[in-house]
């Protein structure tokens, strides 16, 4: 691995004041009752970077119970929606003002580059506006042509109390694909970050408070799954649950939650796939390749963990993807020239490992890496840039999500193979399909199973857009206007407005 572009420390110390973090309960920062606390250590440098309050099933009850006092108040679900976006709109121009604050700590805590969190966080803030102006939209259907006397509307109107859980891997950017939507809808929150990465959710309940968001209107509760996730899963009080995170925890937060048959939106794994054609622009595929494997350190549900090749240029293809990958920096997180940083934990960096030796022992051959990547001076945490080829659909590396800067290689010979292997695994989340033919391109993405489709580009979002999974990769919808949609009832409103009486059912004999 001598010939990859690695960069060691640049000189960065942690700060030696670690991040403290409480919850944030009807509009108070609270300690845990219990007293207890939770610590995280950096992924990248091995020392602690945050210390906060592990909330328990009492925090979680308080945050439900304000969140619910505050939803049936009125004091936010009932105003207008151009107060509700004056609100968001400050939020956004605080997010701004605080980026570097939020961008440190985010890369402290998560291991990726800071370059990319910068992105993320300054980034976020588009969706607070957008948001904003979607909360100034919200319109129903009327019906005039009932009778004379009749008339009638369908009204949207906030769904309620929501449960928002949001992974590590994105904890910023993905909290704000669904806090700012369900505030614009005039829901109330309670938010669960995960125990890896708390400190920006945190951040930003300061921020929340700063724009004049009333009391209880967004809760944070920090902790574990077990027991903060479950309760914000199955109490009674909680109208919706919004999750992001593993198939496996998707799964489970659909069964508990059938209990109170409360509305579940998921956004899942993935498996998703690029297939590039012989007439590809191959340098700009292979360079989007090497992105979406190696972007985040391949820790995106949106990632391409897969690519599908056409046999008459695969050889070549998968050079060009090597040669690119040597290129891919990988090192320390607080280096501005890094473009990929450090494995979550080294649990998983272990369970990498072994999904690609198990891949090599079913007979998957390794064109690039395979193992852990050694850094100077930082912690052992990191993993090579890895291809591997000569991959079967009934490979593990065809259909587990790995979760890691591994891709697997597969070919094809015609675009009823390309769609069938694009289409075979559990996951539907996102594809990509690359040629210069826009008949073919149309024919793979309509056929394709997966929420997103990608032609001769990857990985390109924006707030108008909308974002989610097919099969096993979610259900639901965020961001977008459909995204918005998923945050309200609909109720219908029938309405007698002519003198005239209606017909009596009931009659007396005459």
């Amino acid at each position: 691995m001598n010939d990859l572009s690695i960069r060691a420390s640049v000189g960065f110390e942690p700060a030696k004041e670690v991040f403290a973090g409480q919850h944030l309960i009807d509009g108070a920062w609270v300690d845990s009752a219990s007293g207890a606390t939770f610590e995280r250590v950096s992924p990248s440098h091995g020392v602690v970077v945050s210390r906060c309050a592990e909330g328990g099933e009492a925090e979680a009850n308080a945050a439900i119970v304000a969140a619910r006092t505050a939803f049936d108040s009125g004091v936010w679900s009932r105003i207008s929606g151009k107060e509700r976006a004056a609100v968001l709109l400050k939020v956004a121009d605080l997010i701004e003002a605080n980026v570097e604050r939020i961008t440190l700590q985010e890369v402290l805590e998560s291991g990726k580059p800071i370059a990319q969190a910068r992105g993320e966080v300054s980034g976020a803030a588009d969706h607070w506006r957008y948001a904003a102006s979607l909360a100034r939209g919200v319109h129903g259907d009327s019906h005039d042509t009932l009778g004379a006397d009749m008339v009638a509307m369908v009204l949207k109107q906030p769904i309620g109390v929501v449960s928002i859980i949001t992974p590590w891997n994105f904890p910023f950017w993905i909290l704000s694909q669904k806090l700012p939507y369900a505030l614009a809808a005039g829901c109330t929150c309670v938010v669960k970050p995960s125990e890896m990465t708390p400190a920006s959710t945190v951040m930003l309940g300061e921020l929340l408070i700063e724009a004049g968001l009333p009391a209880g209107v967004c809760n944070i509760v920090l902790g574990y799954g077990d027991p903060v996730g479950s309760v914000m899963s199955t109490h009674k009080d909680v109208d919706m649950v919004s999750f992001t995170g593993s198939t496996r925890v998707g799964k489970l937060i659909s069964k508990v939650a059938a209990d109170t048959l409360k509305k579940v939106a998921l956004e899942l794994g993935g498996k998703n796939a690029q297939v590039i054609f012989p007439d590809a622009d191959l340098d700009e595929a292979a360079d989007a390749v090497v992105f979406g494997t190696y972007f985040n350190v391949g820790q995106c549900c949106n990632g391409s963990s897969r690519i599908i090749v056409h046999k008459d240029i695969a050889e070549d293809f998968v050079a060009r993807v090597v040669a690119l990958s040597r290129d891919v920096r990988f090192g320390d997180p607080m280096d501005e020239a890094t473009q990929v940083g450090a494995i979550v934990t080294a649990a998983h960096n272990a369970q990498i490992h072994k999904h690609v030796q198990a891949a090599q022992a079913a007979g998957a051959k390794l064109a690039l890496g395979g193992g852990p990547l050694v850094v100077d001076g930082l912690s052992d945490q990191f993993y090579q840039p890895t291809v591997l080829i000569d991959v079967s659909a009934d490979m593990g590396a065809a259909q587990d999500e790995i979760f890691g800067p591994v891709l697997s290689v597969m070919t094809f010979d015609s675009l009823e193979e390309a769609v069938a292997l694009a289409n075979g695994t559990d996951y539907g989340l996102s594809a990509g399909v690359w040629s210069s033919n826009m008949h073919t391109c149309l024919e793979f993405s309509r056929r394709a199973e997966a929420g997103t489709v990608w032609t001769n580009t990857w990985m390109d979002g924006y707030p108008e857009v909308t974002f989610g999974g097919a099969k096993q990769s979610g259900q639901g919808r965020e961001i977008g206007r459909y995204g918005f949609e998923e945050f309200f009832e609909v109720k219908s409103v029938v309405m007698r407005v002519g003198e005239k009486s209606r017909a009596r059912w009931v009659t007396k004999e005459t």
